[in-house]
Formats: C-alpha cells, sequence, structure tokens
C-alpha cells in the first residue's frame, strides 16, 4: 500500500524475452517496431531526448498537489526542468481526462510525462477505474501518439500477479498498458510511503499514540517502507537514464512488522513502548466498514492489504540509484526531501 492518497507490491512484473505482446485496454507492444526505430532513426531523432536533458526537460506532472507529486515537483524545480502540473487544483480533472484526445492538448511542448495519481479509498466521485486505469492509459496512449517516449508511472507495491484488491488491480491495469506501449517507460512501484504530510503516515502516527495500540491479528505484518526522498530520486533517475523500460520495486533497505513500525513511530513521537490491543480480523473488516463512512484510508479492502504484507528485494533499486535506501531515522518521519548526496 502506497500513499497517493497520496498511497503501497511484490515481484516485479516483467515481459520475458520473446513473449507474445500484452493487450491491455487497447495497448499493444510494438517491440520489433521500437528495435528498427533504433536502428534506423538519425542521430538527431535518437538524440532529442538527451540534448533535452541538458537544458532541462518540459515536464508534465500530473497528481501535482498530491503527497508524492508536490515533493516531485519540488525536486524537478531544483534539478532545473520545467513543470507543467495536471491536477484538481490546476484545472484538470483526472474523472474526465479518459480518452487520447483529451490530453493531446496538453502533451504540447512536454519532453516528459509522470502519472502520480492515486487514492487509497474510493469516495464520492473518486473511483479506482477512472483515476488508475483508464485516465491514465489514455494518457499514456496520447503520449504515444505525441512522440513522447518517456514516461514514468508511479505505481503501488502489491500490483502485480498477486494483486486481489481494487486498488492494485486498477494499478497494474494501467502498468500493463503502459508496459505494452513503444515507449521509454518506467514503472515505479512504492511501498509503503512515510514523511511529511503523508496521508497514510498521519494516520499510522496518530495511531501510535494512543496508550494501547491496535493492530490486527498478531501484528506480524510484514511492511518495508520507503522515504519519500528515496520515491523521488528514483523518478528523478529514472528521467536521466539510458536504460529504460523497467519496472522498479521501490522498498526501504529493511523489512519491519507492522507492530514494530508502530512503535517506531511512537518512539519518533518521545514516547515510551506500548502495550498492544490485538484485534481479530473479522472485527477489524467489519469496523472498518462503519469507518469507511469517515475516512477513505479505513476501507476493508486495505485491511485486507495490510494483512497480506508487502517486501520486495531492495537490490535492484539499491543498483538503479547506486546506493542504499535511506534507514529509518526519527527525524524522516517528520521531513520531506533529505539531501542523500547521490540521485
Amino acid at each position: 500500500m502506497n500513499d497517493r492518497a497520496g498511497g503501497g507490491d511484490i515481484h516485479a512484473l516483467r515481459r520475458p524475452a520473446g513473449q507474445p505482446a500484452l493487450r491491455a485496454g487497447g495497448c499493444q507492444v510494438r517491440l520489433a517496431e521500437r528495435a528498427a526505430f533504433d536502428r534506423q532513426a538519425p542521430g538527431p531523432i535518437r538524440e532529442g531526448l538527451g540534448t533535452a536533458r541538458e537544458r532541462g526537460l518540459n515536464v508534465l506532472l500530473t497528481g501535482a498537489s498530491g503527497f508524492i507529486g508536490r515533493n516531485v515537483a519540488s525536486a524537478l524545480a531544483a534539478a532545473g526542468h520545467r513543470l507543467k502540473p495536471a491536477s484538481r487544483r490546476h484545472g484538470i480533472d483526472y474523472c474526465r481526462m479518459q480518452a487520447e484526445a483529451d490530453w493531446l492538448p496538453h502533451l504540447a511542448g512536454v519532453d516528459a510525462v509522470i502519472n502520480s495519481v492515486g487514492i487509497i479509498g474510493e469516495s464520492g466521485s473518486q473511483r479506482f477505474e477512472p483515476l488508475h486505469r483508464t485516465a491514465p492509459s489514455a494518457l499514456f496512449r496520447a503520449c504515444a501518439q505525441a512522440g513522447i517516449r518517456r514516461v514514468l508511472q508511479i505505481s503501488a507495491l502489491g500490483a502485480d500477479a498477486s494483486a486481489f484488491s481494487a486498488y492494485h488491480l486498477s494499478k497494474r491495469a494501467a502498468d500493463d498498458c503502459l508496459r505494452s506501449l513503444d515507449l521509454d517507460w518506467f514503472v515505479l512501484r512504492p511501498s509503503l510511503i512515510y514523511g511529511r504530510g503523508g496521508k497514510s503516515a498521519d494516520l499510522f502516527m496518530r495511531l501510535a499514540t494512543l496508550p494501547l495500540i491496535p493492530v490486527i491479528g498478531d501484528g506480524q505484518q510484514a511492511l518495508q517502507p520507503v522515504h519519500i526522498s528515496d520515491v523521488v530520486a528514483t523518478v528523478l533517475q529514472s528521467l536521466s537514464t539510458s536504460t529504460t523500460r523497467q519496472t522498479l520495486d521501490v522498498v526501504g533497505n529493511e523489512a519491519i512488522t507492522f507492530a514494530d513500525w508502530l512503535q517506531s513511530m511512537r518512539q519518533a513521537q518521545g514516547l515510551p513502548r506500548a502495550a498492544m490491543f490485538h484485534i481479530p480480523l473479522p472485527l477489524a473488516l467489519a469496523l472498518a466498514r462503519l469507518g469507511r463512512h469517515f475516512s477513505p484510508l479505513l476501507q476493508p479492502e486495505n485491511l485486507r492489504m495490510l494483512q497480506a504484507g508487502y517486501r520486495a528485494d531492495v537490490q535492484p533499486l539499491t543498483r538503479f540509484l547506486g546506493r542504499m535506501p535511506l534507514a529509518v531515522e526519527t527525524r524522516l518521519f517528520f521531513s520531506d526531501l533529505v539531501p542523500t548526496g547521490r540521485p
């Protein structure tokens, strides 16, 4: 489960060499054409994105006002890129951007696209299907039409072959669409993201202050939290690297149980360890059915995702960044972007 709610997946879903094209939402693979393009295209075409990087990219960022989006936006500006934000706050309603034609006018002059839109629970008009699948898929196909090759999709850990929730399945559908297109794509799948301003992290921080901390069952559900600055670093590296078409699990450097994670959050707030109140899963689900009317985060499916637990191998991300993700420290719970000296 990640926070794009500001949004959190196990093994990377990659297409083995020679496997037939995937089809998703009208998207289809054209690997042979891409190989021919790479061999035949004139130098200026092939090198165009490199030239754009040298002068800074014009980047369309969807979800620019969310937890991930606003941190990515700050980092893009600091790196010399020019931002074209797309969010409800900026006059673009994702629920109405369901076809390629809706997106094409917004892609003029754009060098790269980053999709960071996401919700962790449905409420009102905010539904998984249009926000996670239909609109992003239309955007990705519009990028292919407009010749925008560098496209990043911020998905979620768990949006893979093991997905069972509407949240993960809708994310995976858009991931599959992007992977099927002849683009220089990245699918980034963060685990539970923490840092200042994250809605999921804020909820857990409040839970951690209770004198008796509620956990589901034994509280031993597996988490591998990643700090927002590592997510942002992965995004920036994905814009600049020449090795594209990657699905990356963006995870922290160690796994931790849900119970221990809450105790760590409690310690970060200067509180001593507290006793745990163990709630059987059936009872927790019943309570969530009531709580969802007060908060989109309190959804029965979110509890099922938490119960499943998500973790992944950190080494691919470490190789990609050229460093290990940040280790959990007290200060990180209250910070967003943290200088690391590397991407």
